[in-house]
């Protein structure tokens, strides 16, 4: 069975080929009687290189199944490789704001810090040393 479209080309957009993905159809689970017991509408796609599992059995339509399966599957691939830019993003953001030049106010802050706490420890006495 040809993908649609539309997610055909979500699925190129992730890089993402779909031979990488195992699609099976299963027998369905729960209330349904003998319908659910003959028939194979469940759709089970496994995304290989990260392990991302999804099942559909929203209606009874294996094919309507299928396209929801891969919907959601998308979806999580989406969510995942969004997490991981995001991360990414923020590992460079802390290391930028860590290295980055300190305006002239904070160092003025800086070195009336410093002052303020020399005068503070040059009040200590040498007492002790009697």
């Amino acid at each position: 069975m040809a993908l649609p479209l539309q997610i055909h080309g979500r699925l190129t957009a992730l890089g993402v080929r779909p031979g990488e993905v195992d699609e099976r159809f299963i027998r369905g689970t729960g209330p349904g009687g003998q319908k659910i017991n003959k028939t194979s509408s469940t759709v089970v796609l496994r995304h290989k290189p990260t392990g991302t599992e999804v099942r559909c059995q929203a209606g009874r339509s294996q094919a309507a199944n299928r396209e929801a399966a891969w919907a959601v599957l998308l979806g999580k691939l989406e969510a995942a490789q969004a997490a991981t830019r995001l991360a990414r993003k923020q590992v460079r953001e802390v290391e930028r704001r860590r290295t980055r030049q300190k305006s002239p106010g904070q160092k003025a802050r800086m070195i009336e810090g410093k002052k303020h706490r020399a005068k503070i420890k040059a009040k200590r006495g040498r007492g002790w040393e009697e």
